[in-house]
C-alpha cells in the first residue's frame, strides 16, 4: 500500500511498475473509473472496449449464468403442492 505525501505524491509499488513497464520519469495519467482511480502509463492504450466487444462479453456472461442455473434446477414437490402455506410464511394462521 502506498501513502500520499504532503505534496500529494504517490509511490508506485516496484512490482506493479515492473509489470506495467513504468520507469522513473515516465508520465502517467490518472483517470476516473467509477469509484476508483485508474493509473495509465504514457503511451499505453487506454480506450474502452467498443460496443461490439462489450456486447460479446455480456453475451458470454449471460450464457455462463444460464448454464449455472440449468445445472441446478429447482426441485418442485412431486405432489403438486408448494410445500408451504401463506399463513405459515406470515405467522397469521388465518387471522387477517
Amino acid at each position: 500500500m502506498s501513502k500520499v505525501t504532503s505534496k500529494l505524491q504517490v509511490t508506485i509499488p516496484k512490482a506493479l511498475a515492473e509489470r506495467y513497464g513504468i520507469s522513473p520519469g515516465q508520465d502517467v495519467q490518472w483517470l476516473q473509473a467509477g469509484e476508483a482511480i485508474r493509473v495509465v502509463p504514457q503511451g499505453a492504450r487506454h480506450t474502452s472496449a467498443d460496443k461490439a466487444k462489450r456486447l460479446e462479453r455480456f453475451d458470454r456472461a449471460t450464457a455462463r449464468q444460464r448454464d449455472r442455473q440449468l445445472a441446478r434446477p429447482l426441485e418442485a414437490p412431486s405432489d403438486g403442492e408448494r410445500g408451504w402455506r401463506r399463513e405459515e410464511l406470515y405467522g397469521r394462521d388465518g387471522a387477517g
